[in-house]
């Protein structure tokens, strides 16, 4: 099958950086789905590894780890799918990822895709939707409401700042909130265009994480943020982050500091909460058919038009020459929403 991959960590303007492979099919084990890979998204997980992971001797890495397609075979114990079935899915990264014609991977990680969408819209949101879902309700333990109920704020809602809100994460952890939280979602960006996007997805407020944090909710006559969620610039932002948290509030993150005071939480008791959505596959965790249960469920929601797509740019087909120029528009730090290509 063909795929694409590297054998030396490059930065990705090395002609070495992206190479086509051609491999032998993989063969599904016990509890594993065999998929043929119809679209695929990039995340900053794909260029991290690609820059840094040295592969293991005598293979190529194959990146990827956001796709939706169909099932072609199962293993012998699989009971939650079978073949023709479509589905979506984010994987492993202890296996070759989705930058391939097929995969396997475990059934425990894998939904049945949107009846609504694309293959190309619905690969855009697996990684990114695993890892709102667990930060807001497993990491920050926000409550959950009912999906289409009213949503009723008072002085006494909880109050989430998302700070670098309008990429691939921030783009659905702000419609989950919106629509499955009771609380104020506050959203940051620097540009008009992304400012505008998340509004649209349900952002109360937006304002500049490259401006006084404190001011500009001061501004907007608000003084009791209760969460945050830090998608970058952690490390940039951290001391505006404590002074706008409220005493006993909850923060998490997602990015890579290289350095992170902690005692800046102590004296408000403010507990840190970091979310890898990799974790339960990574250690094979007993609950890790949990990512299969909220991606049934986001899936429902999205055919029901509670949460849309979060599909930024279509990219084209999976060649070497695309893959590159994600990787390269990733790089760049100026994503709006996922970075999508078809497949082989």
């Amino acid at each position: 099958m063909k795929a694409i991959g590297y054998r030396t960590p490059q930065p990705i303007d090395s002609a070495e950086a992206l190479e086509s492979f051609d491999l032998a099919q993989p063969q599904p084990g016990p509890h594993d789905v065999l998929v043929r890979v119809a679209a695929v998204a990039v995340n900053p997980v794909d260029s991290k590894i690609r820059r840094n992971v040295t592969p293991e001797e005598g293979g190529p890495r194959i990146l990827g780890w956001d796709a939706a397609g169909d099932v072609v075979a199962v293993g012998e114990q699989v009971t939650l799918f079978q073949p023709g079935d479509r589905v979506w899915y984010a994987g492993d990264l202890n296996r070759p990822g989705s930058n391939a014609e097929y995969q396997r991977v475990d059934e425990r990680l894998v939904g049945r895709m949107p009846e609504t969408l694309t293959y190309a819209e619905a690969a855009a949101m697996p990684l990114t939707t695993i890892t709102a879902w667990e930060l807001l309700f497993d990491r920050l333990g926000l409550a959950r409401r009912a999906a289409g109920s009213e949503r009723l704020l008072t002085a006494d809602s909880p109050c989430l700042l998302v700070v670098g809100a309008g990429g691939g994460v921030g783009s659905i952890l702000v419609q989950l909130a919106r629509q499955l939280t009771g609380a104020r979602v506050i959203a940051t960006a620097s540009r008009a265009e992304t400012r505008d996007w998340l509004l649209t997805l349900g952002a109360d407020h937006v304002i500049n994480h490259h401006d006084d944090l404190a001011d500009q909710l001061a501004g907007l006559g608000l003084d009791n943020v209760s969460h945050v969620a830090s998608l970058n610039g952690t490390e940039q932002h951290l001391a505006a982050l404590v002074e706008v948290l409220r005493p006993q509030g909850r923060f998490g993150l997602i990015d890579d500091p290289q350095t992170l005071d902690v005692m800046a939480l102590k004296r408000k008791s403010i507990s840190l909460h970091w979310e890898f959505m990799f974790t339960r596959s990574m250690f094979a965790t007993d609950d890790r058919i949990e990512q299969h249960r909220l991606l049934t469920e986001v899936a429902s929601l999205v055919d029901q038009g509670i949460l849309r797509t979060t599909l930024g740019q279509h990219l084209g087909g999976l060649s070497v020459a695309n893959l590159r120029r994600a990787h390269e528009l990733q790089e760049s730090g100026q994503v709006r929403g996922k970075l999508v290509l078809d497949g082989f």
